[in-house]
């Protein structure tokens, strides 16, 4: 079998020069730069956003705020590994079933005493 290449010639590979970038403008433009007449702003610190407290942090209630969430969580998480055994547990008996088999349901028996 003859495999098939693509036909080149030199005029396909070109190697192209990039050179670095050092301005922001693009190469074809080269305009003076407006300077403004205000001077450049100070970096914002987040001082401004700092607001005195009239009272004090009430720890108590933070960490009941706290232990309410971690709660919720631990909760959200059982809920979560609950469901996805019971669909894994249902998966399993659907696929007994779809094979024609007819010992797929579990039965439990109470022991005798």
């Amino acid at each position: 079998m003859k495999t098939q290449r693509p036909i080149t010639s030199d005029s396909e590979h070109v190697v192209l020069k990039f050179r670095p970038r050092t301005s922001a403008q693009p190469p074809g433009k080269r305009e003076e730069p407006i300077r403004s007449a205000r001077p450049a702003p100070v970096a914002n610190d987040l001082s401004r956003y700092d607001k005195p407290r009239d009272e004090p942090d009430d720890f108590r209630q933070r960490m009941l705020a706290n232990i309410a969430a971690f709660a919720f969580t631990v909760a959200l998480t059982a809920i979560g590994i609950w469901l996805a055994m019971s669909i894994a547990d249902l998966r399993k008996t659907q696929d007994c079933l779809q094979m024609g088999r007819r010992d797929c349901a579990k039965i439990s028996v109470a022991p005798r005493s």
